[in-house]
């Protein structure tokens, strides 16, 4: 049923276009490659699309809330869908169609990655191991912002306040890219961040840059996972309280 109320919304439109605009993006910033930076190449994808997602993610993280939430804020229908089930079940049902939004735009970026490495002809093996990982970690922060966004488009009958919440957000996921980890940790856009396994040497001097793989962070997507526990337990807790 949340699938049949926003089939004319254009929800999948907005997913598709900021998509083609990160292929856009990568196809143009990988051009003219020397043959060291082919050599490099997919480690250099792989950290500088966690920056991408710290702008765009959030974005359609908002958006995708959006969409789903003020349907039932337009037409007052929250008391009358309460008649046929519980407010937890419609708010667990209109996350797990979000969900499917934000799942999907992470796959597809990973084809986009995956697309870009071939026509750019980076050389070694694709890093399928790595690529995984890269999924899991963007999927982890998508649907946890996802969740957030969520909470806040049905509490508030104004969807500017959580979409202005997450364009706030994206800025500071993006400005925390520039902090240690530890300010970053802070902030829950900023896990693009704390989950990146790329990191990169710049020479000023000779202007070159050597990228190299670091530990994965399971740790941080640990500490991720308690978020997405605490925001879902509190936001459910409160929507399901809510004089609607």
């Amino acid at each position: 049923m949340e699938f049949y109320k926003t089939r004319r919304r254009n929800v999948w439109l907005v997913v598709a276009v900021l998509i083609g605009v990160q292929l856009c993006w990568a196809l143009w910033s990988f051009s003219n490659m020397r043959a060291r930076d082919l050599e490099q190449g997919w480690m250099a994808i792989l950290y500088q699309f966690p920056l991408l997602n710290s702008i765009m993610m959030p974005v359609i993280a908002a958006v995708v809330a959006s969409r789903l939430s003020d349907v039932e804020h337009k037409g007052e229908t929250f008391k009358l869908l309460e008649t046929v089930m519980s407010a937890g079940r419609l708010f667990d049902a209109k996350f797990l169609c979000g969900a499917v939004y934000m799942v999907s735009a992470a796959v597809l970026q990973l084809l986009v990655i995956i697309i870009a490495g071939y026509l750019k002809g980076f050389e070694g093996e694709v890093p399928i191991s790595f690529l995984g990982y890269y999924l899991l970690f963007t999927t982890g922060v998508n649907l946890t912002i996802l969740l957030l966004q969520q909470v806040l488009s049905l509490l508030f009958a104004n969807q500017m306040v959580p979409f202005s919440v997450g364009l706030i957000g994206a800025f500071a996921g993006l400005l925390t890219m520039f902090f240690p980890q530890s300010v970053q940790k802070l902030i829950l856009w900023g896990y693009y961040g704390v989950l990146m396994f790329v990191t990169l040497d710049w020479d000023q001097a000779t202007r070159i840059s050597d990228y190299y793989w670091l530990p994965i962070n399971w740790s941080g997507f640990a500490v991720l996972t308690v978020i997405f526990g605490v925001i879902y337990l509190a936001g459910r807790t409160l929507f399901v309280r809510k004089e609607i």
